[in-house]
């Protein structure tokens, strides 16, 4: 995994900042009552916010913090399959499976680490490769 460790460290440390986060924000779920338009309310039926603006509270209520933790769940058991075969994933894999694993993996991991793309950790090596 030598070549792959700083992808994963980095994708790593991003998770576990939107996952401080969520936390922050009190990692439950928000909802958008149908009538109170521009309302976002938290488990309590309490507001948590109000916006302004058609749509932007229900786009908001879809990024509730207990979402954003289920997806950090998710890709972070994506990334344990991946750390188990890293050392694997090369442009030039052999024929087996546990090589195609590591690359398919791989790729899938490039393009968690490019959500963050924008950050100032992001290293362009990661973007994923296209391998035929």
């Amino acid at each position: 995994m030598a070549g792959n460790a700083d992808m994963v460290a980095f994708i790593q440390a991003r998770l576990a900042e939107e996952e401080q986060i969520a936390r922050d924000a009190g990692g439950e779920s928000w909802r958008c009552p149908a009538d109170v338009p521009g309302e976002v309310h938290d488990r309590t039926s309490g507001i948590a916010f109000t916006v302004r603006g058609a749509g932007y509270d229900r786009h908001i209520a879809l990024q509730d913090p207990a979402r954003t933790l289920a997806r950090i769940e998710t890709s972070r058991v994506l990334m344990g399959e991946y750390v188990e075969v890293a050392h694997l994933d090369t442009d030039r894999p052999a024929a087996d499976f546990d090589s195609g694993r590591a690359v398919g993996l791989g790729f899938a991991v490039r393009q968690l680490a490019a959500e963050w793309a924008g950050h100032p950790g992001y290293q362009a090596k990661w973007l994923p490769r296209f391998i035929r």
